[in-house]
């Protein structure tokens, strides 16, 4: 869904002094959330603004999505249509000049989504071209669809005015992909040239991302998979795990030397810091976590634990205090790329929360054959208390849940019989999923439950989840008096008292059914 244009917060952005040096300090991620909430078409006269590595990367958070959460993401050609129109808009030439400073080869995927390149001078003088088309330098250019072709003709035709080297690069791409076509050789299972493109596009991405340090969704989904397999029971405690290593090794890079500030520099830090500030208050970036070394409340108190780990990094001093941040950052990361809750993303914020959570549940549950918790994480980290964690959650939460329900169908009997069918069918699925390891796949098969007990279907779709959670419904379905609770609302499981309350619920849930 797009999202509601708030002009209000971008009128009050505009009237930033020295916008024009300000907009180019902001990191990519911030302008991407800032054209979230007002609107891309409302933001030209901020595009305008961009640097080129601001619009790559700005282009590498707002053209990717993914079909569901933990999929592979994949280029949006419509949204990069409506990026040419707001370019144009913003200024063609000043535009232009910025796509001919960024990669080529993204450049190029992303027109060849949208047009067909012909030499001019290999087509027939006359006749048996198609219409509409455009002749520019040489080229005959003809759409693929209808989208933005007047701004499409408009930034082809300001490159090849003013940026012929990659004017030339782009169009001789295009070609190449117009004119490729299913070889009859064998080599069947080979790429095409266009999904070969998209392929490379894709590879570029994620390794500017992974600079930044973002995980890809095939190393988050491979990371989370191999988290939920570890055991308790014989195997050592987990070292560093390859993906990690190779995250933080790829953001180890030093950074240059930061240049002399040049006169009226602080203002414009001062200005940057006051745009990311409105953008905090006006709810478009997340507040940066309070830190858990505060004096302990209720909300901190579940997390007493990973508190104690994070207290003890801060005394041993800053460079371990980062350390163990850092360890959390790729853990959220790692969610966000490739897990899901509820049976969809997480949000940053929700990220963050259920990694401190599923760390503290791994060092309450932290198996006493293993080197102490305090021994562990100074050796090896906060990642490994992840994994455990997760494991813990994945074993003791999500297939405990899918497999007590099971059991519960196998003996429930009602009088309709469409809704005993649909009870069997549950039951089936939900067998195959728990053998599988993966009860979320049964997500909609769950829906019969609602017909019997609404509080109880909503509490068994948070259990039986990827990332498993305690929906506020669970109480409900307790006996706590309390029947009308939102679906949605629900809490990050980080202690043995929740997973007691888990086995609660089910204990009764034959009953719950059955009215």
């Amino acid at each position: 869904m797009a999202p509601t244009s708030d002009r209000g917060l971008l009128a009050r952005i505009l009237q930033t002094p020295q916008l024009e040096r300000v907009v180019p300090r902001l990191e990519a991620q911030v302008v991407h959330r800032l054209i979230e909430a007002c609107g891309l078409e409302d933001s030209a006269s901020l595009v305008a603004l961009l640097t080129p590595q601001q619009l790559t990367g700005v282009f590498d958070f707002d053209l990717w999505n993914a079909a569901h959460p933990g999929a592979d993401d994949r280029f949006d050609a419509t949204r990069f249509a409506r990026w040419l129109e707001v370019i144009v808009e913003s200024g063609v030439a000043a535009g232009a000049a910025k796509l001919a400073d960024m990669d080529a080869g993204l450049i190029t995927a992303a027109f060849a989504q949208h047009v067909f390149v012909f030499d001019l001078a290999a087509l027939p003088a006359t006749g048996g071209r198609p219409r509409p088309n455009a002749e520019i330098g040489g080229y005959l250019v003809v759409p693929k669809g209808g989208d933005a072709w007047d701004a499409l003709v408009e930034v082809l035709s300001a490159l090849d005015a003013n940026h012929q080297a990659c004017f030339h690069r782009v169009m001789q791409g295009c070609r190449r992909l117009s004119n490729s076509a299913p070889e009859i050789d064998g080599l069947h299972a080979l790429l095409g040239a266009d999904a070969q493109t998209m392929f490379d596009l894709a590879a570029s991405r994620d390794e500017r991302r992974e600079q930044s340090g973002y995980l890809s969704a095939p190393q988050a989904r491979a990371f989370l998979t191999m988290s939920r397999q570890l055991r308790r029971d014989g195997d050592p405690p987990p070292g560093v795990h390859a993906i990690a290593r190779a995250y933080f090794r790829e953001i180890a890079t030093p950074a240059p030397a930061a240049p002399q500030p040049a006169p009226g520099q602080a203002s414009v830090e001062a200005g940057a810091a006051a745009v990311v500030e409105l953008l905090v208050d006006a709810g478009v970036l997340p507040r940066p976590p309070r830190a858990l070394l505060e004096a302990a409340d209720a909300g901190s108190s579940r997390l007493s634990h990973i508190r104690a780990q994070l207290t003890g990094a801060a005394a041993r001093g800053p460079e371990s205090f980062a350390t163990r941040n850092g360890e959390l950052a790729f853990l959220a990361n790692a969610v966000v790329a490739g897990g899901s809750v509820q049976g969809r993303a997480f949000t940053p914020e929700e990220a963050s929360e259920a990694v401190l959570s599923t760390c503290n549940l791994g060092l309450e549950n932290w198996p006493a054959s293993w080197p102490a918790p305090d021994d562990y994480v100074a050796e090896h980290g906060l990642i490994g208390v992840f994994q455990f964690g997760w494991s813990v959650l994945h074993q003791d939460v999500s297939l405990y849940a899918a497999e007590q329900l099971v059991a519960v169908l196998a003996k429930l009997r009602v009088g309709d019989r469409e809704t005993q069918a649909a009870l069997t069918g549950l039951r089936r699925e939900m067998a195959k999923q728990w053998k599988a390891g993966t009860p979320w796949r049964a997500r909609r098969s769950l829906e019969v439950i609602a017909m019997l007990d609404m509080p109880a279907w909503a509490a068994l779709l948070a259990l039986c989840d990827e990332c498993p959670v305690l929906a506020a419904a669970t109480a409900a379905s307790l006996g706590s008096g309390v029947r009308q609770v939102s679906a949605t609302a629900f809490e990050f499981i980080s202690e043995n008292r929740q997973i007691a309350s888990v086995r609660a619920f089910m204990t009764a849930l034959p009953e719950t059914l059955r009215g």
